[in-house]
C-alpha cells in the first residue's frame, strides 16, 4: 500500500513538472495594439491605438506614432480595458481549502496587526493564473480571523516575489464586533450573544486606548522602548494616517461601525457591508468607502428577498457611497467580472460596474494614479477580450501587468487542451 502511494504521489509530481513546463514565460517590451475600441473608464471611449513602452501606456487614440521596434499586435473586432482589481480576497495565502498547512491567512490570537499579508503571499500559487486568465490583474490580499488579525496588501498578479507583486497599498484589518449570531448554527441565548458582543466592544476600545497611550509614550520617548510590533502597527491608526479595513456586514453593526469611527478619527474603509443598503443614507452621510462583496451571495436573513445582495452594491452607490466591489475568496478569484454582472443587472448598470472593478478600487487606495483606467503615464495593466467582460462567454485575448506581456495560460486551460486532443483517444 505504501509503495503504490508513493508511486502515485511520484507520478502526480512528475505530470505538474511537465504542465509548469508547458506554461509560456511573460514578455516584456514594447506594444502597439492597433485597430482597437479602448475602454479608457475614465475619459469615454476611443477608437486606434493603445502604445505600451516601459511598462506604462505610452499612447492612446488615432493618431499614436509606433515606434520602431515596437510589437504590434492586431486586436481587429476586440475591446481594450483596464486590468480589473479585486478588492478582498485571500489570493495567495490559501492553497488547498481543506489542508491547514497551505492556508497562512489565519493567525493565532485576536491582536496581530504587525503580520503582513505580504510576506506570506505565494507568488506561484495556481490559483493567480487561473484568476489572471479573466481579466484580473490587481487584488487586496488579507488576513481574516481575530480582531485585528494582520495588514492586508495590495498585489499585482505577477512576479517572483511578494515584493515584485507589491502594489502600492495597505492596510490593517479589524472585525467589528458582531451584535447579532454568526450563523444558522449558533446555538447561543440572547443573553450569551448580547455578553459576547460587550465583551468583544470592550476589548475593542482596550486596545484602542492602549494604542493611543503607546502612540503617546513613542512621541515623547527619550530613551529605547520595549520592543513591540503589535502596538508600533497600531501607531498610524491611532493617529488617522494609516488604513483600518474595517470587516462589518449587519445593520446595527454598521451603525455602531460608522459611530465608532466618528468618534475616534480612524481612516476607515469598510469591508463586506451586506447590508448596506439598509443604511445606504447613514454610509453616504459619513463619507466612508465600501468594498462589498461577495456580489455572488445568497440573503443574510430568512425574510430578505431573494436579490438583496445582487442589489446591495447598486443601492448603495445611488445613494452616494463610493462603492467598489470584492469576491472575498481565494480559489474563485477568478470570478470578480461575474460578480460585477450581476450588481450591473440588478441596478447598477454596467458603466458604474465597471468602474467598481477598476477605478473606483483604485481611488479608495489611493492608486489610481497608477491603475484603474487607461490613460497616459499610467501602468500598464491592460486587458483585452472579445466582448463583455461580464459575460461568461467572453474570452480574453491578452493581458499585460506592468507592461509584462503574461501568457493567458492555467492549469485549467493547460488540462483542457491536453484532453481536448487525447493521443492515444479513447478504444473504439
Amino acid at each position: 500500500m505504501k509503495k503504490t502511494f508513493l508511486f502515485l504521489l511520484t507520478l502526480l509530481f512528475m505530470q505538474s513538472v511537465t504542465l509548469s513546463q508547458q506554461v509560456a514565460k511573460p514578455e516584456y517590451g514594447s506594444f502597439a495594439l492597433t485597430n482597437v475600441t479602448i475602454e479608457t473608464v475614465t475619459n469615454g471611449t476611443v477608437q486606434g491605438t493603445l502604445l505600451i513602452r516601459n511598462g506604462k501606456i505610452a499612447g492612446i487614440g488615432e493618431n499614436v506614432s509606433i515606434p520602431q521596434g515596437t510589437k504590434v499586435i492586431d486586436c481587429t473586432g476586440f475591446t481594450v480595458y483596464p486590468g480589473m482589481i479585486d478588492g478582498g480576497t485571500t489570493l495567495g495565502l490559501s492553497e488547498v481549502g481543506s489542508i491547514s498547512l497551505t492556508q497562512d491567512y489565519n493567525e493565532v490570537g485576536d491582536f496581530t496587526p504587525h503580520v503582513q499579508a505580504l510576506t506570506a503571499v505565494n507568488p506561484n500559487s495556481v490559483h493567480i493564473p487561473v484568476t489572471r486568465v479573466n481579466g484580473v490583474t490587481t487584488v487586496l490580499t488579507m488576513p481574516k480571523s481575530g480582531l485585528f488579525p494582520g495588514t492586508a496588501s495590495l498585489i499585482h498578479l505577477h512576479g517572483y516575489t511578494p515584493q515584485q507583486m507589491e502594489a502600492g497599498f495597505s492596510g490593517v484589518v479589524l472585525n467589528f464586533p458582531n451584535s447579532g449570531r454568526r450563523g444558522r448554527w449558533d446555538r447561543r441565548t440572547d443573553e450569551e450573544v448580547k455578553k459576547d458582543y460587550e465583551e468583544d466592544m470592550k476589548k475593542l476600545s482596550d486596545i484602542w486606548g492602549r494604542s493611543k497611550q503607546y502612540a503617546e509614550m513613542k512621541d515623547k520617548e527619550t530613551g529605547l522602548m520595549e520592543y513591540n510590533p503589535e502596538m508600533d502597527a497600531m501607531i498610524p491608526l491611532v493617529k488617522g494616517n494609516g488604513h483600518l479595513l474595517i470587516e462589518v456586514n449587519k445593520r446595527e453593526d454598521i451603525l455602531s461601525a460608522i459611530k465608532w469611527v466618528r468618534e475616534h478619527g480612524a481612516k476607515a474603509i469598510f469591508m463586506g457591508v451586506s447590508e448596506g443598503w439598509r443604511v445606504a443614507d447613514s454610509l453616504a452621510a459619513a463619507d466612508i468607502p465600501v468594498i462589498t462583496g461577495p456580489v455572488l451571495s445568497v440573503p443574510g436573513r430568512a425574510s430578505d428577498r431573494y436579490d438583496v445582495a445582487y442589489r446591495n452594491a447598486g443601492v448603495m452607490q445611488k445613494a452616494g457611497v463610493q462603492v467598489a466591489i470584492r469576491t472575498n475568496e481565494s480559489e474563485n478569484v477568478r470570478n470578480l467580472p461575474f460578480n460585477a454582472g450581476f450588481a450591473a443587472a440588478y441596478g447598477m448598470g454596467k458603466k458604474e460596474a465597471l468602474r467598481a472593478v477598476t477605478i473606483v478600487p483604485a481611488q479608495i487606495f489611493g492608486v489610481d494614479d497608477q491603475i484603474g483606467s487607461l490613460e497616459v503615464g499610467k501602468t500598464a495593466n491592460v486587458i483585452v477580450s472579445d466582448g463583455d467582460p461580464f459575460e461568461t462567454k467572453t474570452q480574453f485575448q491578452h493581458l499585460f501587468i506592468n507592461g509584462w506581456k503574461v501568457p493567458l495560460e492555467s492549469r485549467h486551460t493547460l488540462l483542457y487542451d491536453e484532453f481536448l486532443e487525447r493521443s492515444p483517444g479513447l478504444r473504439e
